[in-house]
């Protein structure tokens, strides 16, 4: 090949990766001003509602002793005037049992129902939530897991305060408590990111998921749409995909003030957060079509943005061009997430927004196409 050809290339690779450069930003910079910026201008209602609708928190537990000791309480002690809690004891062959006795001597308003452990046959998740939501005597249903602990006494308040007339779903944010673990930053940094993509897109009236640890909807939207059995065969999606597929234009609110919050403890571990996230991103295969086409595009997108910025920069290619866009780019992201960041509990984040952002969108496209070629058989 001759040398002006060899130039030639070069230059069309530059040229390439520098259009693609420019169209994946385009695209991030739409998200984020047609998405973004809009949840980040909705007011939160600081003053304590006044709510009296009948309500069953259900918990489903597998082997959570520990857990429901000592997070149960905060739950059955909640400042509201009528409500009941509904754990299921999922086949649990530790003190779970002992534990839940103990406290329903002492709170009279806690239910507990039990699935006995069967060697041949386990069930899963969604068949515990369905136990739940049965023996549940209200119409308004608000879940958690045996894992999280409310902010405040006003989490059920806050949380059913939400369902005025025509509102059927409240998604509710659970974010990861603090450690010093390696992965506790990105754990964290992710759990708020997607807090926001979900939080947007309810807000414009498309919701598409929501978080199994905070989240409420009604007994006859769960059963007049038959509850899980669409996706009773897939290991997760008792909250995603139900939200999914039960979500209208109108039905769904948000609720995110900070005493609303549900707070859960984080993996420790890499296996078992990889397990974690191999279970989300398998659900997302049964979202409606368009909800994937969005999501991907902005996995895709952050992606190879990043691929080809650090291509630019590698083969000098415009690089003054190539750090003024990128600089563009986190300027708007540091306007629009400022507040977002701060009210989720992670505004020290926007600090290190550069590297937490490329990380994430690396990991989104890795665990997405390892979820595409393998399987979680179990939930807990």
């Amino acid at each position: 090949m001759h040398k002006y050809q060899i130039q030639h290339l070069e230059t069309y690779i530059q040229e390439v990766f520098f259009i693609l450069l420019l169209v994946c930003l385009l695209i991030q910079l739409y998200i984020l001003l047609s998405n973004h910026l809009k949840l980040s201008k909705v007011k939160t209602n600081f003053e304590l509602p006044q709510v009296k609708i009948p309500v069953s928190v259900i918990i489903s537990a597998r082997n959570e002793a520990e857990n429901l000791q000592v997070n149960l309480p905060f739950i059955l002690q909640q400042n509201y005037p009528d409500f009941e809690v509904i754990v299921v004891n999922d086949s649990s062959f530790d003190n779970s049992e002992n534990v839940l006795l103990e406290l329903k001597a002492n709170y009279h308003h806690l239910k507990i129902v039990t699935i006995a452990i069967n060697d041949k046959y386990r069930t899963g998740k969604k068949f515990a939530l369905t136990l739940g939501i049965k023996a549940a005597k209200n119409e308004h249903l608000l879940f958690t897991d045996a894992d999280c602990i409310p902010a405040s006494n006003d989490w059920i308040t806050r949380m059913v305060a939400n369902f005025e007339p025509g509102k059927e779903i409240i998604l509710g944010y659970s974010p990861y408590n603090r450690t010093k673990n390696f992965i506790n930053p990105l754990i964290r940094f992710e759990t708020i990111k997607t807090a926001i993509n979900y939080f947007s897109s309810a807000s414009k009236g498309n919701a598409y998921m929501g978080v199994g640890r905070n989240l409420a909807y009604t007994k006859s939207l769960f059963f007049s749409n038959k509850g899980f059995a669409s996706h009773m065969h897939v290991l997760s999606g008792d909250d995603d995909i139900f939200v999914n597929q039960n979500s209208t234009r109108t039905n769904v609110a948000i609720e995110m003030h900070p005493d609303a919050y549900m707070y859960s403890i984080p993996k420790t571990s890499f296996s078992s957060w990889f397990n974690q996230k191999r279970r989300h991103f398998g659900a997302g295969k049964f979202y409606k079509g368009r909800h994937k086409f969005f999501l991907s595009l902005d996995a895709l997108t952050g992606f190879l943005l990043y691929i080809s910025i650090g291509a630019c920069l590698t083969l000098n290619f415009q690089p003054l061009i190539v750090i003024s866009l990128f600089l563009g780019r986190y300027l708007v992201q540091l306007l629009i997430y400022r507040k977002l960041f701060k009210q989720f509990g992670g505004y020290y984040f926007l600090f290190y927004l550069p590297l937490l952002d490329m990380v994430y969108y690396f990991y989104l496209n890795i665990f997405g196409m390892i979820s595409a070629f393998t399987k979680n058989k179990k939930w807990k």
